[in-house]
């Protein structure tokens, strides 16, 4: 995707998604990217918080997500995020959500895994597009 875009990078959340009863239990750590697609021209010219979408309403909703109510999924996980984005900011036109998951239970070598979901509000309503 092209254009203007607010990015977040490197979040740091402790949340208690997953599959497993330990995952649920202990919990883990969880990093979370944003990009967040709107116009930022005139946020750029006036010079106001109020012409563009304050890094800390964005970071808000992360973490609303991440450290409340539990998931299985990291797909559930960032596709809250991305629909809460696109709902409370009209002006927002697509955002993009990476959640990892740097310490899993698996039986071989890795940095971390995770999943990247794309979506996109629909040219002809409030509705998202996956």
């Amino acid at each position: 995707m092209e254009g203007d875009k607010i990015v977040l990078r490197g979040l740091k959340f402790h949340g208690f998604h997953g599959d497993l009863d330990e995952e649920k239990r202990l919990g883990q750590k969880f990093l979370v990217d944003m990009d967040v697609w709107m116009d930022l021209k005139p946020a750029g010219l006036s010079d106001q918080l109020s012409d563009t979408v304050n890094y800390v309403d964005l970071h808000s909703i992360a973490k609303q997500v991440m450290e409340g109510p539990s998931y299985n999924l990291i797909e559930a996980v960032a596709e809250q995020i991305a629909s809460r984005v696109l709902s409370d900011f009209s002006q927002v036109s697509a955002v993009r959500v990476h959640v990892g998951k740097p310490h899993v239970s698996i039986p071989w070598p890795l940095d971390y895994l995770g999943v990247e979901i794309l979506r996109r509000r629909s040219k002809n309503s409030s509705e998202t597009e996956g």
